[in-house]
């Protein structure tokens, strides 16, 4: 009994051992699962909290960067458009020559390195002296090729310094001639400033748009055109395309997908925003050219701005315009840019009767109140008035009747279909030119003046009364000579186009007619105009 008893008590003790090992395992197992488990949660806890800050990231950027395009205007108000010639002047840059390892000379053989070693008293008894004479003369041989060798190496390294001296100093010449070159076209570029050169304004006032620092992604394509006769800059500006306005609003963490996704920009606000970038690269540009330009230089601006594109109706490339106004001085004196209530978009459309394209992110096109053409210093071939070359009729020699007929040839060359109107009897003629385009045609009541003088705003006035008795789709003047601001700022919003002595030779350069216009009087700067690269003052 006591052995049986004893047996069944060992397999109580291994059943019991048993069990509680299981239920080690099993405890183990389990807390292993809950381990498992809460580094999950942990895990997932941390990817959401990543996605969430992944989120608010990207939303702080877009916001970021929709707050630079709306303050596209705002920011420029500190920055002074103006830029001194002598800020622009050149010096030759060349670096000092180094000749590095070829300015000193090179190491001469030393005969320390090449002489054999005398030979010790047991040696000279065993035939020393007489190998140390066979080496000797060995050595004498090697150092004579060392030194020749040494001649030939330092002949060459004085000839690579002397081709290294004579090619720093052609660098340094060139440098300085390209530096004088630069500095003598700013000086004649200061000279023409001072006398209202069509080309030298034209350039200056490409440099200061150029000048005007943009955010990433707008283009740095900008041209401008002066008409002396007008005192008028014609800006021609390539617009940021529509994708420049972020098209997601924000972004947000969507636990359900374990994703991070945009909540996308609606199109009608897309295109908000992409309007006010529009109205305030026009507002900018208008402060920057009023702003680096004396008064009287430039009382007149036009504006357009048009884009890069792709037609996706027929994959051409296109560069429609989007934007066009003219504005003059006096109406841009009475903007308040600063105030917080300004609004630009409303500003160009009812201040200046902008023409903005009413969707810009389909490229629906507006037409330029003047094509930069009619304004680019580069569409006319220039003037040879000492060689006689120039054969050209000049248009001031005509007398009206031939100014008339020249008129008329020039719209039937347009495509136009004219017909005489009346005579005005002050040196121009009004005619009814007929477009027969469907869509953009219409009666045309032309009227040109023969003028060497400042076209009056009196006859821009007395154009627009005729187009309404007449029951006109449009106005247009012509003259050899140029408008004030009070004419612009009369025709703005009203379809009358105007065109001075400069945007008639265009028309005439473009249509194959030959003409010039000759002997109009210089304009004179006045005392009060502050004078070009001096200080702060603008050219």
């Amino acid at each position: 009994m006591a052995r049986g008893s004893g047996s069944s008590g060992s397999y109580r003790d291994w059943e019991a051992a048993r069990k509680a090992e299981q239920r080690a395992q099993e405890q183990a197992a389990k807390r292993r699962e809950q381990e498992r488990k809460a580094q999950e949660r942990e895990q997932a806890q941390a990817e959401a909290i990543a996605r969430d800050q992944e989120a608010a990231a990207l939303t702080a950027r877009v916001e970021q960067r929709a707050g630079e395009l709306d303050g596209l205007l705002r920011s420029s108000l500190a920055w002074d458009p103006r830029i001194p010639i002598s800020s622009l002047r050149r010096q030759p840059n060349v670096p000092p020559l180094d000749l590095g390892r070829l300015a000193g000379p090179l190491p001469s053989p030393d005969w320390d390195d090449f002489a054999p070693q005398l030979p010790g008293g047991l040696g000279r008894l065993f035939g020393g002296r007489q190998r140390y004479e066979s080496e000797l003369e060995a050595a004498e041989h090697a150092y004579a090729q060392a030194l020749d060798d040494h001649r030939r190496r330092d002949s060459e390294r004085q000839k690579k310094v002397v081709d290294a001296r004579r090619a720093h100093e052609r660098a340094v010449q060139e440098a300085g001639r390209s530096a004088s070159e630069f500095n003598a076209h700013l000086d004649a570029m200061a000279a023409g400033l001072e006398e209202g050169d069509r080309h030298a304004v034209s350039e200056y006032m490409e440099i200061v748009l150029q000048n005007s620092p943009y955010p990433e992604g707008f283009s740095d394509e900008r041209r401008a055109g002066f008409v002396p006769e007008s005192s008028l800059l014609a800006v021609e500006w390539y617009l940021p395309p529509v994708e420049i306005v972020p098209d997601a609003k924000a972004y947000r963490h969507i636990k359900t997908r374990k994703a991070v996704e945009p909540t996308p920009r609606p199109m009608p606000e897309i295109r908000q925003i992409y309007q006010r970038i529009i109205a305030q690269i026009a507002l900018r540009t208008l402060r920057e050219v009023f702003g680096s330009a004396p008064t009287e230089l430039i009382t007149t601006i036009v504006f357009n701005g048009r884009v890069h594109a792709v037609d996706p109706v027929t994959g051409q490339r296109i560069q429609p315009y989007l934007v066009t106004l003219r504005a003059t001085r006096e109406q841009f004196e009475r903007l308040v840019l600063h105030e917080p209530k300004f609004n630009p978009v409303e500003c160009i459309r009812r201040h200046f009767f902008a023409d903005v394209s009413p969707h810009p992110d389909e490229l629906i096109p507006v037409e330029p109140v003047m094509p930069f053409e009619m304004a680019d210093p580069r569409a006319v071939d220039a003037i040879d008035v000492i060689s006689g070359i120039d054969k050209r009729p000049n248009l001031l020699d005509l007398k009206p009747k031939e100014f008339e007929a020249f008129v008329q040839n020039l719209f039937t060359k347009m495509g136009f279909d004219t017909q005489l109107f009346r005579a005005s009897g002050d040196g121009g003629v009004d005619c009814v030119a007929y477009d027969p385009h469907p869509i953009s045609g219409g009666k045309f009541i032309v009227q040109a003046k023969l003028y060497t003088k400042t076209v009056a705003p009196t006859h821009v006035r007395d154009l627009w009364g005729t187009v309404q008795h007449e029951g006109a789709t449009k106005g247009i003047m012509i003259t050899t000579s140029g408008y004030g601001p009070d004419s612009f700022k009369f025709a703005n919003g009203k379809p009358l186009n105007l065109i001075d002595g400069h945007g008639l030779l265009s028309l005439c350069h473009q249509h194959g007619i030959p003409a010039r216009i000759l002997g109009l009087p210089k304009r004179s700067r006045p005392a009060s105009a502050p004078k070009p690269g001096t200080g702060h003052s603008p050219p």
